[in-house]
């Protein structure tokens, strides 16, 4: 529900001094009370740009998302990484393509224990390596190991960074 502002993600040089994050004070409390143009203006001194044409509710929204992020640090490095590079790729082609997710570097060995016995993966050139027989997923590996349909890389437990392993979602 947080506005976006591009602006933010390409530029972090420009923080709000103390004065700046000293004004946010007056806007807690009832949005309905404080005026958009005074909420456009905070957004003006907080972000270094235009405030996007959005709703009072939602400027009130990224004005507090902005105080939080001042109080408690914004997002890492990583993260702002990979939103500037979705945003770059949203301005070129129009498209945001999906996290492609974990890479795999060939000789890894990925282990799962499955009903007592231990079953050992190696990662190869063109695929995967289980028990002599090469495999182009990991989740052809976890059926041949369990006899069911199995996400493989939930199998073996390669869920990414901020989702739940049991259910395999995310927290955001």
């Amino acid at each position: 529900m947080n506005a976006l502002n591009y602006s933010l993600v390409e530029d972090r040089d420009h923080e709000p001094n103390r004065a700046q994050q000293q004004s946010l004070q007056g806007l807690e409390g009832d949005p309905a009370r404080i005026s958009a143009e005074k909420l456009r203006a905070e957004w003006r001194r907080l972000y270094h740009s235009e405030p996007p044409k959005i709703s009072r509710d939602l400027l009130f929204r990224g004005l507090a998302y902005r105080r939080q992020e001042l109080g408690h640090g914004g997002l890492g490095k990583t993260t702002r990484r990979k939103l500037k590079t979705l945003a770059k790729m949203f301005r070129t082609t129009g498209k945001v393509a999906p996290d492609p997710g974990l890479a795999l570097k060939p000789g890894a060995r990925l282990v799962r224990e499955w009903r007592g016995r231990t079953h050992t993966v190696t990662v190869t050139e063109d695929g995967f390596e289980y028990a002599g027989t090469s495999y182009s997923s990991l989740t052809k590996v976890a059926k041949k190991i369990t006899g069911a349909h199995w996400s493989g890389p939930r199998f073996f437990g390669l869920v990414g960074a901020g989702t739940d392993a049991e259910t395999g979602t995310g927290n955001a």
